[in-house]
């Protein structure tokens, strides 16, 4: 069985990594858009084709499943995704909401995510369908270049964040929603930064939602194919720094 895995950028290397861990799959492929790397501050129609045409990219290697891992991407662009497949289509949005059934009600909620998925209000929806009251939600584009860049800890860093959450009490912070991809790879800080807090990543909320909504099963091994549309190379090289991901 074959799952393919976009994102636009790097960011869904959280993804593929907990995905491949999990074994859940004989191989994986992955696309990174790297091309039109960020998402997140385009307008709706052109997040939508840039996902139909990455969809259309993966379906030439004969794939059974999708997981769109741009936070991006599935909030705007998923059901017509579904409408396009013929195989099953899973976003990072619904396993993060999911992730959280267990949770406190009233916890205090900060949601970080681009733009597009801010305004979106689609996690927002959802976590309010849960019963969720207190939801704090602020973009926080920059974040994706800092990444990109390999920056991840530090003085930049902590000044960004001081730029974003200035206004907020980050004591009384009791989970921090990763709402793109390319966050998890901010972990360590953004946990220093929100000590009381649990960090919600969308690889590890997804193997969740794959095992127990498609019941799938851990295989013998599994093998990943790292592509992008553009610098193939540079995506690999992130990968074996960051993931210690062999192309296979």
């Amino acid at each position: 069985m074959k799952c393919g895995i976009f994102d636009s950028g790097i960011g869904g290397l959280s993804v593929a990594s907990s995905i491949l861990k999990a074994k859940l799959f004989d191989e994986i492929i992955y696309y990174g858009d790297t091309a039109r790397v960020p998402y997140g501050n385009k307008n709706e129609s052109t997040i939508i084709r840039y996902s139909l045409e990455a969809m259309e990219f993966l379906k030439n290697f004969d794939i059974d499943f999708l997981v769109v891992a741009c936070n991006t991407a599935s909030a705007t662009a998923v059901e017509e995704l579904k409408k396009e497949a013929s195989f099953p289509v899973v976003g990072v949005i619904e396993a993060g909401v999911k992730a959280l059934e267990n949770e406190n009600k009233n916890s205090n909620i900060l949601l970080i995510g681009t733009k597009r998925t801010v305004s979106s209000g689609k996690y927002e929806k959802l976590l309010k369908k849960k019963g969720f009251k207190n939801i704090t939600s602020i973009a926080t584009p920059l974040f994706v270049p800092l990444v990109e860049e390999g920056i991840t800890d530090g003085k930049i860093v902590n000044d960004v964040f001081e730029l974003y959450f200035k206004n907020i009490d980050r004591e009384k912070i009791d989970i921090v929603i990763l709402g793109c991809t390319h966050y998890p790879f901010l972990s360590h800080s953004l946990q220093k930064y929100f000590p009381n807090a649990k960090l919600i990543h969308s690889g590890q909320a997804i193997v969740e939602l794959l095992k127990n909504e498609y019941n799938l099963t851990p295989k013998k091994s599994t093998s990943i194919n790292l592509l992008a549309s553009d610098d193939p190379e540079g995506l690999r090289i992130r990968a074996k720094e960051w993931l210690d991901i062999i192309n296979g």
